[in-house]
């Protein structure tokens, strides 16, 4: 199977078992904005969870609710970043954002409840013994949190008001925490759900989060907003402080190359075990949305 096919399929599975613990909740038009928030996107973040589960012997299925919660933890993010409090964007994903299709009270609420539901799929009985469950809770709440991406939010906004631009290694930290926190997590979730050593996954997802970012700074400035799916040229507007404003655009592209290269080194104690990993990591900086 190719990567995008396995991308795909992984995605499918997610979004059941986002539907089946969505689907008790009613329909209030909270619950709708949550419906709508955990639709589409590339699950890429889902299948580093079911990969690096399956790498340790796990299959899919005892693994979905792991993949599921990252995915309504990250559309919680997504939600609330895109407020007009936070990065004021109006489009996402190619649809509206929540609060332009609903408003910013459903927004903010739609965000609150998908990152408790993060919390209660890690809960789920069929991801193991309960010490299990408990150390990915406590793994995801601080990817998400103030050590994680909600420092890394807090970073990128107080920089818009700092005297003067971002150092290069300024914004590595932030990203660090921003995008990286959590796609470390997820790399890191099926080691955990093992009980085995993370070492190797951690050194692997911090290069992919990097470069993942990278990547992302390069298709706001050469990407297509329709196959993006949003507005694209908003660092170069607001005139703020990116990899590619500091390191080039060649040079960015030679920076996220050389991350991918750490990314693959680090899995090497897997063999081939690693290739759907590998791939992913390949596929970081040469998508194209």
């Amino acid at each position: 199977m190719t990567f995008p096919a396995r991308l795909q399929a992984d995605a499918a599975l997610v979004q059941a078992r986002l539907d089946a613990a969505l689907a008790r909740q009613g329909d209030l038009p909270v619950v709708q904005a949550m419906r709508y928030a955990v639709q589409g996107g590339k699950r890429l973040r889902a299948f580093l969870v079911l990969e690096s589960a399956r790498l340790h012997g796990i299959a899919a299925d005892a693994a979905v609710s792991a993949a599921a919660a990252v995915e309504a933890l990250h559309a919680y993010s997504l939600v609330h970043d895109d407020l007009p409090c936070m990065d004021d964007d109006d489009l996402r994903r190619g649809l509206p954002t929540i609060h332009v299709k609903w408003d910013e009270a459903t927004a903010v609420l739609a965000g609150d409840a998908l990152q408790t539901l993060a919390f209660e799929l890690l809960c789920d009985p069929a991801l193991g013994a309960a010490d299990r469950r408990l150390a990915l809770v406590a793994g995801l709440a601080r990817a998400s949190g103030a050590e994680g991406m909600v420092l890394g939010q807090a970073l990128d906004i107080a920089a818009e008001t700092a005297p003067a631009p971002l150092t290069l290694d300024q914004i590595t930290a932030l990203q660090a925490g921003k995008t990286g926190a959590l796609i470390a997590f997820s790399a890191e979730a099926g080691a955990i759900l093992a009980g085995a050593d993370t070492t190797p996954l951690r050194a692997y997802a911090h290069a992919l989060g990097l470069a993942f970012q990278i990547a992302d700074d390069i298709l706001d400035v050469e990407g297509d907003e329709a196959a993006i799916g949003k507005r694209v040229g908003k660092d170069a507007e607001a005139g703020k402080a990116t990899f590619v404003s500091l390191l080039g655009l060649e040079g960015a592209k030679i920076r996220a190359r050389s991350l991918i290269s750490e990314a693959e080194a680090a899995l090497s104690p897997y063999g081939e075990r690693a290739s759907g990993l590998i791939a992913a990591a390949r596929f970081v900086i040469s998508r194209q949305s």
